[in-house]
Parts: structure tokens; C-alpha cells; sequence
């Protein structure tokens, strides 16, 4: 079950809901984009980020603090989305339309003071979000097709079968959470290395 062979096989299995995850992701970018209304919330977002980043800058070896921040940080969310989906898989959805909105508010925000948005996007996105992003969608494939199963256990007719099907998917995200992990453990010595380099 842990065979790249097999989390392949199970990716394939998730192609609608890795749809799914893009939709919701990239609805969350044109939000933070485009609608104003939302500068408030996506800046609640950012606050502790943005202190969390002031400290790690302060500190004598930044690259092995960024490292150790932004690992954990995401790997404790992402692993976190993929079983929180059991919750109707709406903390999933929410997890990935709030990510877009971030990245879409943030990069609106860049444009109008008149950074250079295709800079910061190769510069300091695009090294270590190649890896990143889809490893947070991914994440939140899972967490929606655990939601989906739950509802179908709840509702649906064939319980016994439903309710096997539920506790098989919980071992195959267990697998899952490893191969995500990895995929943005990479993503962290990128970014807490290449893109903290380039950005510089």
C-alpha cells in the first residue's frame, strides 16, 4: 500500500476529486483576486504568518528555521485535511478555497504597488510550489472523497459494504499522508533554501 505503484493507482482513483480540489483552488485565487470584500479575512489569515516570519528572519541559521516552520506547517495541515474530510469533507473544501484566496489576494496586492507579479511567481513561488500546491491538492482530494464516503455510509443503502469501503479508504490515506509528506518535505528545503536565495 505504501508502493509508489499503488499510491499511482489510487491517484488515478482520485482524478475527480483532484478536479475537484483544482476547481475549488483556483475559485479561491479569482476570489482573492477580484473581490475586495475579502482583504479583512485573507489579512486575519496572514497575521501570524507574517509574525512567524519576522521571528524566523531574526534567527542565526534562517534556512533551518524557514525549513522546520514551513515543513511542519504544512505537512501538519495537509495530513490533517486528509482526514479531517470526514467532517462531509467541507474542512478540505474550505482549506483549499482560503489557500487560493491567499495566493490570489497576495498577488493583487503586489500587482497594484507595482511589483513585478512574473518575477515573484518564478522566483518565488514556482520553485518549491511546483511540489507544494500539488501536494496541498492532493491532500485535499483525499479529504473530499473521505467526505463523499461518509455520506454515502450515512445515506446510502448497502451499509455493511459502504462502511468497509470507509475503513479501507481511511488505510489508504494513512499511505497517502506518507507520499504527501515526502512531496513537501522536498518542497521545504526549496523553498527554505532556492526560494529564500532568490527572493533575497
Amino acid at each position: 500500500m505504501l508502493s509508489l505503484a499503488s499510491w499511482w493507482n489510487t491517484l488515478k482513483e482520485l482524478r475527480w476529486y483532484l478536479l475537484a480540489s483544482i476547481v475549488l483552488f483556483a475559485a479561491g485565487y479569482v476570489l482573492g483576486n477580484n473581490w475586495s470584500g475579502l482583504e479583512q479575512f485573507v489579512l486575519q489569515q496572514l497575521q501570524g504568518l507574517e509574525g512567524a516570519r519576522n521571528q524566523l528572519m531574526q534567527s542565526e541559521n534562517q534556512e533551518l528555521s524557514f525549513f522546520v516552520f514551513i515543513f511542519y506547517n504544512n505537512a501538519i495541515k495537509a495530513v490533517l485535511i486528509m482526514f479531517a474530510g470526514i467532517a462531509f469533507g467541507l474542512i478540505p473544501a474550505g482549506f483549499l478555497l482560503v489557500n487560493g484566496m491567499v495566493i490570489g489576494f497576495l498577488l493583487r496586492v503586489m500587482e497594484s504597488t507595482g511589483v513585478n507579479v512574473g518575477e515573484v511567481i518564478i522566483k518565488g513561488l514556482l520553485p518549491h510550489g511546483i511540489l507544494e500546491i500539488p501536494a496541498i491538492l492532493i491532500a485535499g482530494a483525499y479529504g473530499l472523497k473521505f467526505g463523499v464516503l461518509l455520506l454515502r455510509r450515512l445515506f446510502g443503502k448497502r451499509e455493511r459494504r459502504s462502511a468497509a469501503r470507509l475503513g479501507e479508504w481511511a488505510k489508504r490515506t494513512g499511505a497517502g499522508a506518507v507520499w504527501v509528506t515526502l512531496l513537501l518535505l522536498i518542497a521545504a528545503v526549496i523553498e527554505s533554501t532556492v526560494t529564500l536565495w532568490l527572493m533575497k
